[in-house]
């Protein structure tokens, strides 16, 4: 199996050097390749100029954006640029540890499930969450009570970072998130879709706003309403499996 790894960064000059080289030394399930997509969301600080070693990589792909779209448009574009059979989303800071990538690929490489999330807060509190803005620790309990009541998701960590697909989920939704806003959109749609959300425990370092963190609280807004949007949308206006027939005149 190939396993594309979709990165999608803005600004991160200080983090991304160390970030490429531990994705590209993170151990994959036996059996699986990988390939590194690098989405560069219309960077200012350098981040462009950095990402041109990685240009000649037999598997480090990099597509650049003329201006900033938001984390969502990134990965829409590295999801369109990926070839391979898993998904993976992985930011550009060191907030994620690429070390986790066996335990939550194996579930999809044995069939056992077709979405994996890497959750920060299964088995009690763990050294990073402890660690975590107390009002980004509010935002993160109150989306993942909404996912789960909206949606009966059972999860424990809606807006973790860490998420991986099967490249049938990601083939069959019509995303068009543009910020933040792709976690609570990608779960409420796979959801709806009937795909069950497996999980497992991962380790966190959190960042704050100073060390270049990104979201704010505007951010949890939109994903609150995204949830709230997507549970009572017409699911034939998301669902690409759904074939709509062609109009004909007469």
């Amino acid at each position: 199996m190939k396993v594309s790894i979709l990165i999608p960064v803005y600004n991160e000059f200080l983090t991304l050097p160390l970030v490429v080289e531990r994705v590209l030394g993170a151990p994959l399930p036996e059996g699986c390749e990988k390939e590194v997509v690098i989405v560069d969301d219309g960077s200012t600080d350098g981040t462009t100029e950095l990402l041109d070693k990685y240009q000649d990589s037999p598997i480090v792909l990099v597509h650049r954006s003329p201006v900033n779209f938001g984390k969502g448009a990134a990965l829409r574009l590295g999801i369109a640029k990926a070839t391979g059979d898993i998904l993976l989303v992985q930011d550009g800071d060191l907030e994620y540890d690429p070390n986790d990538y066996v335990k939550i690929l194996q579930p999809i490489v044995r069939g056992e499930a077709k979405v994996v999330y890497g959750s920060r807060f299964q088995k009690g509190f763990r050294k990073g969450v402890r660690e975590m803005k107390f009002a980004n620790w509010v935002a993160n309990r109150w989306l993942t009570w909404a996912a789960n009541l909206l949606y009966g998701a059972r999860l424990t960590d809606e807006a973790t970072a860490y998420k991986a697909f099967a490249r049938e989920v990601i083939a069959s939704i019509d995303l068009r998130c543009v910020r933040f806003e792709f976690c609570p959109e990608i779960t409420a749609k796979a959801r709806r879709l009937g795909y069950t959300i497996r999980e497992v425990p991962i380790t966190y370092n959190p960042r704050g706003i100073l060390e270049g963190k990104k979201i704010r609280w505007t951010d949890g807004v939109e994903a609150l309403w995204t949830l709230v949007k997507y549970r009572v949308a017409p699911i034939q206006k998301f669902d690409r499996r759904i074939s709509i027939p062609l109009r004909t005149t007469s």
